[in-house]
């Protein structure tokens, strides 16, 4: 074989014994976001570099160091997405979704993002994420409904180490007011920061608050306040989001140093924390935020917005830490034994005709002998066994052994799938 292919770095398998998590939670998304009245959206796994720059701001992490970028065959920059909220917002513009009759626009979209960082716990290369958009709305109360539409479904998967932490970001005249203080504070200082942040200060002085490299200078834990640049308006607004929250009686913490990574945010600003023990440095869950402008930004008319997105691996690794189970694998509901040639012929039918009546069913593909094959009916779980040999095939009739209990009960080859539909009716 020489050598073998690994997967590349950043990514990995979801193998049968972990894909069963994932199909619960893609189940609970879709059921939580009917109640809530959002409709999937789904957009293409790569788009033109320049709406990344322009939609998720040339400033960022994400922009200078984080996407996987190309040229393909006609010479065109292409990007594969490092996040949805841009994408989503570009298809709300280019199918002029502006224009339906029934504003705010709910959408939800769920699947992989690509950022090239060093990997580590909760952080891959290729991830997936959930995340759901309201366009079209300025009104506070809908930005406290995303903000429980993401509560809820880390709730319904039964976790309860949860902690909402939140921020305003103002409107543009706070930011800027905010921005000079800013430039103010770091400026004489500057040169004492990493080569980013002395870049930073010139196009987006918020940025510096975000570095990861310069986290523990003094300056940070003094720099001015946004809330303290808030005008009257932004007040207001984000008074009206704690009145709603408080009103869905969820429990929230403001922090006036989040500012979260991407340029398009403004007003409304929010993380989900993980408490749970172990989990270790980064413990945010789910990010989002509202983003009025972005839409004009791109080149349609104005439609505030609000989102988040969460990913799915790091709400995988907060119910491991809080050692909630989820995704028990469906067992298998009949194991068909085959002693010869002609009885495996019958069984296979058998098996067919279990399945189409919405039975699990198995049998052995490998030629085993009987005792293999039992071992391996019970491996799998089966809740009922049936041996087909020379006998059954004279009768026409089976012996349906219920494993649980060892009880046998003989029953026609046609009987089998009634019998144990009517079984299974009788456990509910």
């Amino acid at each position: 074989m020489g050598n073998n292919i690994q997967a590349p770095r950043g990514t990995y398998d979801v193998l049968p014994d972990q894909s069963a998590k994932w199909q619960e939670i893609e189940a609970k998304i879709i059921e939580l976001c009917n109640l809530y009245q959002y409709k999937e959206i789904r957009t293409p796994i790569f788009e033109h570099t320049e709406l990344f720059q322009r939609g998720v701001g040339d400033t960022t992490d994400i922009v200078t160091k984080e996407m996987y970028t190309f040229q393909d065959r006609g010479d065109r920059s292409l990007t594969l997405r490092p996040e949805g909220t841009a994408s989503v917002v570009r298809s709300f513009v280019e199918n002029k979704l502006f224009g339906l009759p029934d504003q705010p626009v709910k959408l939800f979209y769920t699947g992989p993002m690509f950022r090239y960082e060093r990997p580590q716990a909760g952080r891959m290369r290729q991830f997936v994420q959930f995340g759901v958009e309201a366009i079209g709305s300025k009104d506070p109360a809908i930005d406290a409904e995303v903000i429980s539409l993401a509560m809820e479904l880390y709730r319904s998967v039964g976790l309860k180490r949860l902690r909402l932490v939140l921020n305003s970001l103002g409107d543009t005249e706070s930011r800027i007011a905010h921005r000079e203080a800013l430039v103010k504070h770091f400026e004489p200082r500057i040169n004492e920061f990493c080569s980013d942040c002395q870049t930073r200060l010139e196009k987006n002085p918020l940025r510096i608050l975000d570095c990861k490299v310069d986290r523990d200078h003094p300056l940070m834990a003094t720099a001015p306040s946004l809330a303290d640049y808030l005008n009257e308006e932004s007040q207001a607004y984000f008074d009206q989001v704690k009145m709603y929250l408080d009103e869905l009686g969820i429990e929230y913490v403001i922090d006036p140093n989040l500012v979260r990574g991407l340029d398009y945010y403004n007003h409304t600003a929010f993380e989900i924390m993980s408490d749970a023990e172990g989990f270790g440095a980064i413990t945010t869950l789910c990010g989002g935020g509202r983003y009025n402008g972005l839409v004009e930004d791109l080149g349609g008319p104005e439609s505030p917005g609000i989102g988040f997105a969460m990913s799915i691996e790091r709400l995988l690794l907060a119910l491991e830490m809080e050692k909630v189970e989820i995704g028990q694998s469906q067992n298998l509901e009949v194991y068909v034994i085959a002693m010869d040639e002609a009885s495996k012929k019958k069984a296979f039918g058998i098996i067919r005709e279990l399945r189409s009546n919405g039975i699990s069913a198995d049998m052995d593909y490998t030629g085993r002998k009987l005792k293999a094959q039992m071992k391996s009916a019970d491996r799998k779980g089966a809740g009922y066994v049936i041996v087909m040999g020379e006998t059954e095939m004279a009768s026409g009739q089976v012996a349906l052994k219920e494993m649980a209990t060892g009880e046998q009960q003989t029953v026609a080859f046609a009987e089998i799938a009634g019998t144990i539909t009517k079984k299974k009716s009788l456990e509910e």
